[in-house]
């Protein structure tokens, strides 16, 4: 299982964070809310779907997956990832500049529920006290809606996963904020990746402005740290990851696939596509 460098709180860590003001998180009214006072695939046809917590299907206070890079997951991520998966690399393009890692990260969390391979209510900890493991969940509570929302375990007609940031022209031994125009190696054809060490860990994302300042947030394009001899990364850096458009939480009125910013006049893809 590849991993990520250190957990990034500005993705997914909201749940856990806004527990006692959950009526008001992005999540409640949501697709991600698969709980009675959801609207989801399952709400309300699940022995858990009569459940009022929202947090509960992807995170537990106690007993989670601590192999997930993601915080306190609450599914099992077991026998994810790795070669599981067929990836857009696959398709031979000559295009793709950047190397793909092993299918893992943070996009093995959102996989657990959107590759269909296992039921959406399945979860380590169920809520109510003691109750346990929940299974694999009730057969049918598999995600649903090819190519979208389940995307199945073939990814080849997915915007790449796990790879390098422009083309691998952030990677490097000494970790800096990076303008792929003057890297060596690379896409030029990118836009600058701003970077901090937090936590002593390196991390980088790339700026959409939105918020109206430099530092990481919520409506960047967050990159996740990848490290070296992770699948086909040479030099620890950058990747873009299903979360690095796509944010859990997204408190905006945006669609239903929670993009971090709106999209008109393609903002998501030029944010960081120079074309």
């Amino acid at each position: 299982m590849s991993r990520l460098t250190s957990m990034s709180w500005a993705v997914v860590a909201g749940a856990v964070a806004a527990i006692p003001a959950v009526a008001g998180i992005g999540d409640a009214n949501s697709k991600h809310n698969l709980g009675a006072s959801g609207s989801s695939q399952i709400s309300g046809n699940s022995p858990l779907g009569g459940t009022t917590e929202v947090c509960v299907f992807c995170h537990t206070p106690h007993g989670s997956d601590t192999s997930a890079a993601a915080p306190l997951w609450n599914k099992n991520l077991t026998g994810l990832g790795g070669a599981g998966y067929q990836r857009y690399s696959d398709l031979g393009t000559a295009t793709l500049d950047g190397k793909e890692a092993t299918v893992g990260s943070v996009s093995i969390a959102c996989l657990s529920c959107h590759d269909g391979t296992q039921a959406m209510d399945a979860v380590i900890n169920a809520p109510g006290s003691g109750l346990g493991s929940f299974g694999t969940g009730t057969p049918g509570n598999e995600m649903t809606g090819s190519p979208v929302p389940m995307l199945g375990t073939d990814l080849r007609n997915d915007h790449p996963i796990s790879i390098e940031y422009a083309g691998g022209a952030c990677a490097s031994a000494t970790p800096g904020p990076c303008t792929p125009q003057t890297a060596s190696t690379g896409d030029p054809d990118f836009q600058p990746a701003d970077f901090a060490s937090i936590n002593g860990n390196p991390q980088w994302w790339v700026n959409t402005s939105i918020g109206g300042s430099a530092n990481r947030q919520k409506t960047d394009m967050i990159l996740y740290t990848r490290d070296a001899g992770d699948g086909n990364i040479v030099t620890a850096g950058p990747a873009v990851e299903c979360a690095s458009c796509h944010d859990p939480h997204n408190t905006a009125s945006q669609p239903v696939q929670f993009l971090r910013i709106d999209n008109d006049n393609s903002d998501v893809c030029l944010a960081c596509h120079i074309k």
